[in-house]
């Protein structure tokens, strides 16, 4: 599978995305109470380079992790037995490997007293590929990506925090909805890259919703993001026929 990718352009010629973070060998336990999740974690990190064990429960992984040594657990917060995993309960291990928890957003307020420094790091779902492939390569280097300011994604002016879910343009606060939010956390991670309708709405409900629906939400985001805010840039914008991107118009290429 190649790991280079061409992006949608916003000017009409192509253009290559940055390579996949790859592993070397590194040995991930994936915890995972959905089969299919499994099997797709899996495969995909197999194919980027890394030697995978899977587990259904908590308390099969801990198991694991006593009697092996694990480079990186992924960990599905949505996993049947989740309370093996709270401190009061987890057993003294010979070897505390990072964790990448992969959780929905709103289940954020609870998890993140739990993010130690360089230890643990989470991705919100629907998740990218791309996005866990990142933060693995960060946890496996050693990197802190939990201290303060760790959490959040800047462009520009605009600001949000996926510790607390919130969003920000400048001094002035975002009062989005859940499916607001995401849109704009995925058009943010992937600034200046046009993104279908498809991608959105498979992205922000895990399905395809009708073009209206999809142009609604836009519209709502737009209106939020793009205020006018003494003279600050637009930075949602449409590709009529394609989709939406974000970033300064300006700065397209």
């Amino acid at each position: 599978m190649s790991t280079r990718q061409t992006a949608p352009p916003v000017d009409g010629a192509p253009r290559e995305t940055p390579a996949l973070a790859r592993g070397a060998g590194q040995h991930v336990l994936i915890v995972a109470g959905d089969p299919d999740l499994a099997e797709l974690l899996s495969t995909t990190l197999e194919l980027a380079g890394y030697r995978t064990s899977v587990s259904g429960t908590g308390g099969d992984a801990l198991e694991l992790v006593a009697r092996r040594r694990f480079d990186l657990v992924v960990l599905d917060t949505d996993v049947p037995d989740m309370a093996n995993f709270s401190p009061e309960r987890r057993p003294t291990l010979p070897h505390r490997p990072p964790v990448l928890l992969l959780s929905a957003c709103d289940s954020l307020h609870r998890l993140v007293p739990e993010l130690g420094p360089g230890e643990r790091d989470y991705v919100t779902k629907p998740f990218r590929v791309a996005e866990v492939l990142a933060r693995i390569q960060v946890l496996l280097r050693g990197t802190r990506p939990g201290r303060p300011g760790g959490s959040a994604l800047h462009y520009g002016d605009l600001v949000l925090d996926d510790t607390v879910c919130r969003a920000r343009r400048g001094t002035r606060a975002l009062d989005l909805t859940p499916a607001e939010y995401r849109l704009l956390r995925h058009l943010l991670v992937n600034a200046h890259r046009v993104l279908s309708k498809e991608q959105i709405g498979r992205y922000v409900w895990g399905d395809h919703r009708g073009d209206n629906a999809i142009e609604q939400l836009v519209s709502r985001l737009r209106r939020k993001v793009d205020r006018d805010g003494g003279g600050a840039p637009a930075l949602i914008h449409t590709r009529r026929g394609f989709g939406y991107w974000l970033g300064r118009s300006d700065t397209a290429s």
